[in-house]
Order: structure tokens, then sequence, then C-alpha cells
């Protein structure tokens, strides 16, 4: 009886320690793969963080470009408003000149028209606006009539659009690290609390969780536009 009772309680004994193996084995293998979990993490939100800043200095420069040419296309614009109000009031003394018969007067009217005008007032001339009723009525109509500074303003304005649609486009792409980061950030919480807990399943349960969520984490990552 004595000698049973001797072996139940070594077989007892036996599984206790088996347990405890396991036990400590499950929980050297938790703390490894937390281990392993926040390096990734640690890696990850690093180069996350440092994306977004570079993201954010290249919308902050496009912004900046942009609104420079803004600047200029405004300049240029006004610009080239002055020099159509020239042309304009030239040419109206000419007309007055014109209708006055006044040789003197047109001529020098014409002495004083701009070197782009020119080009579009001989073609009107030629058109013969008086008997042909298809001419244009004035000059600024014909396709001759263009004014570099006005050209210039489209230009800095289809400029200044396109890099402020850059800027957007990067500022996108800073909100996108950002949001990697934050849910980076999450794995961090689930590694580090799944250590916390005695119980081996809901170690376990807590970094699937931190897994699956550094696996998308990664993967949204991945898949971004590196600065």
């Amino acid at each position: 009886m004595t000698s049973t009772n001797e072996q139940k309680d070594v077989t007892v004994e036996v599984e206790a320690q088996i347990q405890e193996i396991r036990k400590t084995i499950g929980e050297q293998w938790t703390e490894i793969l937390s281990a392993v979990l926040l390096a990734v993490v640690a890696i990850g939100t690093a180069w996350s963080g440092y994306q977004s800043a570079q993201w954010g200095g290249i919308q902050s420069l496009q912004f900046s470009k942009a609104s420079s040419l803004r600047v200029e296309s405004t300049r240029a614009s006004a610009l080239g408003g002055q020099l159509l109000t020239i042309d304009i009031i030239l040419f109206e003394g000419w007309v007055d000149a014109f209708v006055a018969e006044n040789e003197d007067l047109l001529s020098f009217y014409e002495d004083r028209f701009r070197d782009e005008f020119n080009p579009a007032f001989e073609a009107w001339v030629a058109a013969e606006p008086l008997n042909n009723p298809d001419a244009p009525s004035h000059p600024f109509l014909m396709e001759e009539y263009q004014v570099a500074s006005m050209q210039e303003a489209e230009r800095f304005e289809e400029e200044a659009s396109a890099l402020f649609t850059e800027g957007e486009r990067a500022n996108q792409r800073s909100d996108d690290y950002a949001f990697s980061t934050v849910l980076l950030a999450t794995v961090l919480f689930f590694a580090g609390i799944a250590t916390r807990f005695e119980w081996q399943p809901i170690r376990w349960v807590l970094l699937a969780i931190g897994i699956g969520l550094l696996a998308f984490g990664m993967y949204t990552l991945l898949r971004l536009p590196i600065a």
C-alpha cells in the first residue's frame, strides 16, 4: 500500500514538473516573440516617423514654391494688364486720328505702338475691316495679338497648380506614414501587455492580435513610396 502511494506521489510530482517545464518553455517563447515584435515595431515606427517628416518637408517646400509662383503670376498678370491698357489707349488715339483723317497724328500713334501690338495691328489692317464684315472689329481679337506677360502669368499659374497638387500628394503620404506609426504603436501595447499575464492562452491571444496588426502595419508601410 505504501509502495502504491509512493508511486502515485512520484507520478504526480513528475507531472507537476512536466507542467512546470511546459509553462517555462511557453513563457520563454512568448517572451522571445514579444521581444521580436518590439524590435520590429521599433524599427518600423522609426522609419515611418522619418518618412512622415520627410514627406511633410516636401509638402511645405512644394506649397512654398507654389506660393512664390502665384506671386510671380500676379505680378506678370498686372504688368500684362498695364501693357494691354497702353495698347488700347494708343489704338483709340489712332482711331480718332483716322476718323479725323490726320495723317501726322496717325504716324505719331503708329510710331508708338508696342512691338507686341504691331503684328496684330498690321494683320487687322490687312483684313480691311472697313470693307470686310468678317474681319474682327479691333486688333485685340487677332490671333497675332499676344502679350508675353499675360502668357507668362498663365504659365506661372499652371506651374503653381502642379506644385500645389504635388504638395497635397506629399501631405497625404505624410498622413499615411503617420497612420502606420499609430498602427505599429498599437502593436507595442499588445506585445508589452502579453507578458503581464500568467495564463498562457491569453498571452498567445494577445500576441496573435499583435502579430496580425504588425503584419497589416508592415504591409501598409512597405506599400508607401519613399521620399
